[in-house]
């Protein structure tokens, strides 16, 4: 699947989550099979619109609240770097103080990887 697939997914996973929700309580929400939505979590599949309005409407949120956070890998790199993609998804869920915490941990290492 594409990399747009998998970083939607993976934001579903992340608002799923942070509305604690399992995956089971989800799907029965959003009228959708779990397998199916555990495949769209993981980017195995390319989700329909309509199922994509189901699921948002199941976590209570709107489109642009889905979309709000997602930088695909091509826009950010011009190369298929998935993983920067991830981190900076999660990194915008993140509140202010939380995103300095980690900015710190990156810079112990990096001093690390740079000795």
């Amino acid at each position: 699947m594409s990399d747009i697939s998998k970083v939607v997914g993976d934001r579903i996973r992340i608002v799923r989550n942070d509305k604690g929700l399992s995956i089971e309580e989800l799907a029965e929400r959003a009228d959708v099979n779990t397998t199916h939505l555990g495949r769209i979590e993981r980017g195995e599949t390319v989700p329909k619109l309509d199922s994509i309005e189901k699921i948002v409407n199941a976590l209570g949120i709107t489109f642009e609240e889905l979309f709000r956070h997602i930088q695909p890998a091509a826009e950010i790199s011009g190369e298929n770097d998935t993983a920067l993609a991830f981190l900076i998804n999660r990194l915008n869920t993140l509140k202010p103080a939380e995103q300095k915490e980690v900015l710190s941990l990156f810079e112990i290492l990096f001093r690390l990887i740079n000795k």
